[in-house]
């Protein structure tokens, strides 16, 4: 069976920086619903519809394709007092607003004289990115995988 829209898809995959460095891997397939339903980068749906089981896939992403491109002024410092942990480490996250009201994930780059850098934007944001995978499964995707938009049972959403 090909890959085509409204078919769920199960891959194993790896994400590696341009220095080669493994970001992210997969040994354990992983399922997404085919066909627009930004469940996974878009250039990667569009290399893989039509294939099947067995093909694989590669591509390097650029920032936009992938995780954005970074963005400095998701930079920010706040006196330490802004926060609700007087325990705060470098590496916690903490979820904010933007001005449009979207929720945005900071991470705590640094502390020094109770002041506190937070970054929202993504760690791998302005990486390129090389993106391979392995299809493993292709069936059709359930109706109620379709009304959601997300896929079902093993290696998708539970409810």
């Amino acid at each position: 069976m090909q890959i085509t829209m409204n078919t769920v898809v199960s891959m194993t995959y790896e994400l590696r920086n341009s220095e080669g460095e493994i970001l992210e891997s997969s040994t354990d397939p992983v399922s997404y619903l085919h066909g627009g339903y930004d469940n996974i980068f878009p250039r990667v749906e569009e290399e893989l519809h039509g294939k099947s089981v067995g093909d694989t896939v590669e591509i390097t992403l650029e920032p936009s394709d992938a995780f954005g491109d970074y963005d400095e002024e998701l930079v920010q410092m706040e006196p330490a007092s802004a926060f609700p942990s007087k325990d705060l480490k470098v590496g916690m996250q903490f979820e904010g607003e933007d001005e449009t009201g979207e929720v945005i994930l900071y991470t705590i780059t640094n502390i020094e004289n109770g002041k506190v850098i937070v970054d929202g934007n993504h760690p791998w944001a302005g990486e390129r990115v090389l993106f391979k995978c392995t299809v493993t499964g292709v069936r059709e995707a359930g109706k109620e995988e379709v009304e959601h938009g997300h896929v079902h049972g093993a290696g998708g959403h539970h409810h």
